[in-house]
């Protein structure tokens, strides 16, 4: 995709599917308008890459719809410098965005051809300074690099996992899509203060379902 297209893309997205969606985090929109998202779409999906919709990458997973991400995102509050641990790389759009932001991004996924594409992106665009990745079961967490800033969940899961709430900061927040009844997926930001945890629930949504262990 050249240049000059793909920033057309970009800047048309951040307007009419992000910003007009009440979305207001002035370092997010920035960071979506600069970030080629084509590069983590299959090339055969790539005229649909910035798309209002989601969008297949391959081993039964997806990049989640642009605006989902800036939800997530701006639910998150992620602020310069704060360590962000995501569960799920899959495309690495998300990660990718966060580090765009100068976040520092542990990133855990556990099928190893999606970590090893994702990590060839982070390269190219040069964020591997700011992205750690590793292949394993989210829902452990990464004890050895806690505590976390954020933690951002891009898997339906049944549950909250204690892992993560253990290895989240005290300030700290949680989003994930949360699944809070039969087929019914609801976005869910969880703050940690003085230990006690805060639940507010958002927007409902349809992830693909967060999976435990290892696929190589």
């Amino acid at each position: 995709m050249e240049l000059e297209k793909w920033e057309e893309e970009a800047k048309s997205m951040v307007e009419i599917q992000v910003k007009r969606r009440t979305i207001k985090n002035s370092a997010l929109l920035e960071a979506m308008a600069k970030l080629p998202r084509h590069l983590f779409v299959p090339e055969d999906l790539r005229n649909l890459a910035y798309a209002d919709c989601a969008l297949p990458i391959g081993e039964g997973q997806t990049i989640s719809q642009p605006y989902i991400v800036a939800k997530m995102t701006e639910l998150l509050d992620p602020r310069p410098g704060d360590k962000v641990l995501e569960i799920g790389t899959g495309s690495g759009y998300q990660a990718a965005l966060l580090a765009t932001m100068e976040c520092i991004v542990f990133t855990i996924e556990r099928i190893a051809a999606l970590a090893a594409r994702a990590k060839k992106i982070f390269e190219e665009l040069g964020l591997l300074d700011k992205i750690k990745i590793n292949i394993g079961d989210g829902r452990l967490g990464w004890p050895e690099e806690a505590p976390f800033d954020c933690i951002i969940v891009t898997a339906a899961a049944p549950e909250i996992e204690k892992a993560w709430v253990d290895q989240l900061a005290e300030g700290g927040r949680l989003v994930l899509p949360l699944v809070v009844s039969f087929n019914v997926e609801q976005l869910v930001k969880i703050t940690k203060t003085k230990g006690k945890l805060e639940q507010k629930h958002y927007d409902y949504c349809s992830f693909v379902p967060l999976l435990p262990g290892v696929k190589t």
